[in-house]
């Protein structure tokens, strides 16, 4: 019901929201239909006026807004207002930061933000502390990527608040288990146009979809699409209010291997009509590159998983894999 009602949502807002937030302006629509209609709240408890939704059940949320190439933190915000108390709770989007670096003078510095260019406060953990930090506030660094929304964010001493967490979580891990639902679903909707394309562009009197070489090369895309969505999944069937962090290690780590994948094989088969900015396909492509950076590539989860099979207690790789399932 709460899937059905979001897509129609996104059906009527996301073209404008996604073009007006690669402009600058924000996409204040999307976020009102969202707000009015109760949808941060899925995740809050039935006791706080919230749907108490399972991650199991927003895996599908999550995936929907990234076959919709949202370049909004709009599951961020739903993930945040689960984990914060009501009173710490603000008045608009939040993203999360992958680490804060305390600097001279105390100034704070948080790098390769997420959604940075469209969220109103950034939630990030300094030593043992949980700080909400106005975007407003901060010097705004831009990646300087066309239509990229991450940038490094810089504030003032003293800025901020200490804010109370009402359950333990690793902000960096559960940043990337999102980026890796929004990966699934850009992945696929990313597979489904290059099929589509493949079926209806006609070279030598046939589609080029039945030429072998495209076929291997679609085959080829099917799989990594396909281990995106289980590798996401198995994260958010982890049975957990928020996804642990070995589960999200192993979740983030697929799904960027893929995304890299998919997008050089996707554009590969539309040729020039893939990038122009009439063809929507750039737009999940770009998409895929960008979330595949966020809260770390697939090297930074590969050598954090390495070292963790290393300093473990399991005697073989199968007893760690079965350590990660269980």
């Amino acid at each position: 019901m709460f899937l059905e009602a979001i897509d129609v949502l996104l059906r009527e807002h996301a073209v404008e929201s996604v073009r007006s937030a690669e402009a600058g302006k924000g996409a204040s629509a999307l976020y009102q239909a969202l707000d009015e209609g109760g949808f941060f709240e899925l995740l809050a408890p039935e006791s706080e006026g919230g749907a108490a939704l399972e991650m199991s059940e927003f895996y599908p949320i999550v995936m929907l807004f990234g076959a919709t190439a949202l370049p909004l933190p709009i599951a961020s915000t739903m993930v945040a207002r689960l984990l914060l108390a009501p009173a710490d709770r603000p008045t608009g989007s939040m993203t999360f930061a992958p680490a804060l670096t305390i600097g001279p003078q105390e100034a704070i510095t948080a790098s390769l933000v997420p959604f940075a260019m469209t969220a109103d406060y950034v939630l990030g953990t300094r030593q043992s502390e949980w700080v909400l930090l106005p975007v407003s506030q901060a010097l705004r660094v831009p990646s300087g990527v066309p239509g990229n929304m991450t940038a490094s964010l810089s504030w003032a001493p003293q800025q901020g608040r200490v804010v109370r967490p009402l359950m333990d979580a690793d902000l960096q891990a559960l940043g990337a288990v999102l980026h890796a639902g929004l990966i699934a679903g850009a992945a696929q909707r990313v597979f489904d146009l290059t099929l589509q394309y493949g079926n209806d562009r006609s070279q030598f009197g046939k589609s080029i979809g039945k030429f072998q070489a495209i076929q291997h090369q679609l085959s080829v895309m099917a799989e990594h699409v396909a281990a995106t969505r289980i590798a996401a999944e198995a994260a958010f069937q982890c049975g957990r209010r928020v996804p642990s962090w070995l589960v999200s290690a192993v979740a983030k780590s697929r799904t960027s291997e893929a995304a890299q994948l998919a997008a050089a094989t996707a554009h590969a088969i539309h040729g020039a009509i893939g990038i122009t900015a009439e063809y929507e396909l750039q737009r999940y492509t770009r998409r895929l590159h960008e979330w595949r950076m966020a809260h770390g590539s697939e090297s930074y989860w590969n050598q954090a998983l390495g070292e963790r099979v290393l300093a473990g207690d399991e005697p073989l790789l199968i007893d760690f894999v079965r350590s990660v399932v269980a």
